[in-house]
């Protein structure tokens, strides 16, 4: 069974940084692209960024680009983002697809998912 678990989280101010973990069990995970998704209250989720597991080929939401960076070792997925804007608050989830698709940044593209981790920013 695969499980995705996500690390990292909290309370910071604009301007501030957080690195995000993503931790995957049940799996061998480095075969499978991996994404970051953020959900804020009364929203729909919404993609942030993904990586892909064959050649690490990273992708971005416009909102989070330029001061985002998505990465992945064997073990975690990770998601670094600076320059917090109290717009970036929202429930962030990892989540792992196990084929290959042609997009990343749609909820379908994906087979599992993990709780999710809070993220406030605040002014």
């Amino acid at each position: 069974q695969v499980q995705l678990k996500e690390s990292g989280g909290g309370l910071a101010q604009t301007g501030g940084s957080l690195l995000l973990s993503c931790a995957c069990s049940g799996v061998t995970f480095n075969t499978f692209d991996m994404g970051w998704f953020r959900q804020a209250p009364g929203k729909e989720r919404e993609f942030v960024a993904a990586i892909r597991w064959s050649e690490h080929r990273t992708y971005y939401a416009d909102s989070v680009k330029g001061r985002s960076a998505v990465s992945r070792d064997n073990i975690k997925a990770y998601l670094q983002m600076n320059s917090l804007k109290v717009d970036d608050t929202a429930v962030y989830y990892c989540a792992a697809s196990k084929f290959y698709r042609e997009s990343v940044d749609r909820r379908d593209d994906y087979d599992f998912w993990g709780q999710g981790t809070q993220v406030t920013v605040s002014s």
